[in-house]
C-alpha cells in the first residue's frame, strides 16, 4: 500500500523507483488488528475457533511482533461494554478491527466509519442495518453472515429424534440482540411443523441466569435450546451445569457447551467461519475496501454429540444420529 509520502516520492525520483519504495514501505510495515470479543475463556489461547483465526492468518504470512500487532477486548458477557470496548480499539488507529458478535459489530460500526470492519458471526447484517446488502455490503464492514434459516428447523427434528415424546421445549436466548430476535423467530415459525410448543427464557446479562435458572426449576423444561450469542456464550458453562444437574437434555447452536460437557450441538463450524475471517484481514490489509467484498454465509455444519452426558441424563442416542454426527466426544 502506497500513501502519500511515498507516491510523491515517486514522482521525484521517477516511476521505476517508486515500485521500490512502496516495497520498502510494505516490507517494514507493522499492522494493527484490533479484536472485539465475547470472552477470553477460562484460559488464555484455549479458544480454538480463535487460535484457528491466528493460525489462518500465520499461514497468509501475518506474524506477531513481526508484521503484526494484535489488540484484544472482551466484553466477557456483557454487552453494555463493546462501546467503550470498540472506541478503545479505534483510538488505537486499528487498521483492522474484527467483531465476533452482532452487537460487537454495531459497536464498532459506532465506533467509526472508517476503519474496516470484519465480522465474523452476525446473525442478519442487513436487518441490523450494518450493511446494505451481502453481495455489496457497502461503507466500511464485511465479513461471514450465520444467516441460515434452515438450522431452526434441524436443531428442533435433532430435539425429537432424541426425544421422540418432547412436547415442550425452552428456548433460552438474549432478547436485547437483534440477530438473537432473527433466531428466535425462526424457531418459532419451525415449531408448529414439528409438534412442539416453545417456552421463550430471555436473559440480558449474566445477572439474569440464576433467576431464570429458579424459574426453570420450578417449571421444567421437557427439554432446551440455547442460542449462542455474546451473553451465553460466555455462560456457557453455567448453563451446561444446570442442564446436567436438572437432568434437562439440551441442544445448542455451538460445539463450545458440548465441549463443556453440554449434551448435543448443531450449527456453523466457528473454526471455519474465524479462518475466513483472516482472509478478509489479509484482503484488506492489501488494499481491497469492505464494501466491495460480499458478505459470506455458512456452508458447513456440524453435529457433535456428547454420549457420557446423554448416560448421565439417561437417554439412549439413536444409533443413525450417532452416526451422522461429524463428532462424537468419548
Amino acid at each position: 500500500m502506497m500513501n502519500r509520502r511515498t507516491f510523491l516520492c515517486g514522482l521525484t525520483l521517477g516511476t521505476l523507483s517508486a515500485p521500490l519504495a512502496a516495497e520498502a514501505q510494505q516490507a517494514g510495515k507493522v499492522w494493527r488488528i484490533g479484536f472485539l470479543g465475547v470472552t477470553s475463556g477460562p484460559v488464555p489461547g484455549s479458544d480454538p475457533s480463535l487460535n484457528a483465526f491466528l493460525r489462518r492468518l500465520r499461514d497468509l504470512g501475518y506474524i506477531e511482533g513481526k508484521n503484526i500487532a494484535l489488540e484484544f477486548r472482551y466484553s466477557e458477557g456483557r454487552t453494555e461494554r463493546y462501546p467503550v470496548l470498540a472506541a478503545e480499539l479505534v483510538s488505537l488507529k486499528v487498521d483492522v478491527l474484527v467483531a465476533e458478535s452482532t452487537p460487537a459489530a454495531i459497536a464498532a460500526k459506532q465506533a467509526s466509519s472508517t476503519v474496516p470492519i470484519v465480522m465474523v458471526s452476525v446473525g442478519d447484517p442487513v436487518g441490523a442495518k450494518l450493511i446494505d446488502s451481502l453481495a455489496r455490503p457497502g461503507g466500511n464492514i464485511t465479513g461471514l453472515s450465520l444467516l441460515a434459516p434452515e438450522l431452526a428447523a434441524k436443531r428442533l427434528d435433532l430435539l425429537k429424534q432424541t426425544l421422540p415424546k418432547i412436547s415442550r421445549v425452552a428456548v433460552l436466548w438474549n432478547s436485547a440482540n437483534e440477530g438473537m430476535r432473527l433466531r428466535f423467530r425462526e424457531t418459532q415459525i419451525a415449531a408448529p411443523v414439528l409438534g412442539v410448543t416453545l417456552q421463550s427464557v430471555t436473559v440480558q446479562s449474566p445477572d439474569d441466569f440464576n433467576t431464570v435458572f429458579a424459574a426453570m426449576t420450578r417449571d421444567r423444561p421437557e427439554s432446551l435450546l440455547v442460542l449462542a450469542d455474546t451473553v451465553t456464550v460466555a455462560n456457557s458453562r453455567r448453563t451446561v451445569e444446570f442442564a446436567t444437574r436438572n437432568r434437562v437434555p439440551a441442544i445448542y447452536e455451538w460445539r463450545g457447551f458440548v465441549d463443556a460437557g453440554g449434551l448435543m450441538s448443531y450449527g456453523v463450524d466457528f473454526s471455519e467461519h474465524f479462518r475466513r475471517a483472516a482472509y478478509f484481514v489479509d484482503k484488506i490489509l492489501k488494499g481491497a475496501k469492505p464494501g466491495d467484498l460480499p458478505v459470506e454465509q455458512p456452508s458447513k455444519f456440524e453435529l457433535v454429540i456428547n454420549p457420557k452426558t446423554a448416560r448421565a441424563l439417561g437417554l439412549t442416542i439413536p444409533p443413525a444420529l450417532l452416526l451422522r454426527a461429524d463428532q462424537v466426544l468419548e
